[in-house]
């Protein structure tokens, strides 16, 4: 840790985001995830949708409970227990941060909506967002934060649209479900450093925000402002070049295939699109959160279901 000396920032501010509590959200692909040592409240979420580097599923989340800054020593084991079995962050993944809000309470959330809006975009260079992975961490919007400031209501933070791009990359929805913000920008990891660095900087934005602390809009300015580090943060990872022809070709598909997509599944939305045996495979999420696989053939008319994937 830095001497205290080295932050520039009021007195009194250094010690009180260390008082907040947090979660980690931790992306990976590859290793044993179903055969790792656990520790006590440590959870592993095995259907997760990254893809390995040949494009396969092969994605794992390991979620911490809610933890105090003292206590990222058990992040540090479960990080060296999973990188011992061969896993990787790849481009596919990322590092969520949940903060909780109990010092604050509901009172905070249009603070922290107005620091969103200032500063969001700061936040996400600082971190050193990949740009392909922005389509999981979109901005809100100042129609948004209009509709909730109108409203009250979380659910006018939630993105249209497809699935993957729901949640704002500063995500106030869970505050309705388990009393945090989520902060979604960081590239994945399983570096302890980096990952203290993340924290440490989700933890010192809520706490300036929910404070009322006015954020800067440019990332250095950011950093010092909050006192958080400058760098040393998750590196971009740019996906392989088959992803991105991949990702383009949904993107041409999409307008097509998008209303007959709801028809197989009611109100689902499309999740991805990939090459199968004789056509494509159509994912559909629902509303509930789970996946339908659909083997089609492209016709004229759209698709034309092969049987389920």
């Amino acid at each position: 840790m830095r001497e205290r000396n080295e932050w520039n920032v009021a007195d009194g501010m250094e010690e009180r985001w260390r008082e907040l509590r947090f979660g980690l959200e931790i992306e990976f692909v590859g290793g044993e995830p179903e055969r790792l040592e656990l520790l006590p409240g440590w959870t592993m979420a095995l259907d997760e949708k990254q893809i390995d580097g040949d494009g396969e599923a092969s994605g794992s989340e390991l979620q911490s409970p809610p933890l105090r800054w003292e206590q990222l020593d058990q992040a540090e084991a479960m990080l060296e227990r999973l990188r011992r079995q061969g896993a990787q962050a790849n481009w596919s993944c990322g590092l969520h941060v949940h903060v909780g809000l109990e010092p604050f309470g509901e009172a905070a959330l249009p603070a922290l909506l107005e620091a969103a809006l200032s500063s969001q975009e700061a936040l996400s260079s600082l971190l050193g967002t990949s740009p392909h992975r922005r389509f999981y961490a979109p901005p809100i919007t100042a129609e948004m934060a209009e509709a909730f400031r109108a409203s009250g209501d979380l659910a006018a933070l939630r993105r249209s649209g497809r699935p993957q791009s729901h949640r704002c990359g500063i995500n106030l929805r869970p505050w309705s479900e388990i009393g945090t913000v989520e902060i979604r920008y960081a590239n994945g990891t399983l570096e302890a450093a980096e990952v203290r660095r993340v924290v440490e900087l989700c933890l010192r934005f809520v706490d300036g925000a929910c404070r009322g602390q006015r954020l800067p809009d440019e990332p250095a300015a950011l950093a010092a402002a909050l006192g958080a580090p400058s760098g040393g943060y998750p590196p971009r990872a740019d996906p392989p070049r088959w992803h991105r022809e991949r990702i383009a070709l949904e993107n041409a598909l999409l307008p097509q295939l998008t209303a007959q997509a709801a028809e197989l599944v009611p109100g689902g939305e499309i999740h991805h699109i990939v090459a199968a045996d004789g056509g494509v495979m159509v994912a559909v999420e629902d509303e509930e959160g789970s996946l339908h696989r659909f083997r089609c053939a492209l016709a004229a008319g759209g698709l034309e279901p092969l049987g389920d994937g």
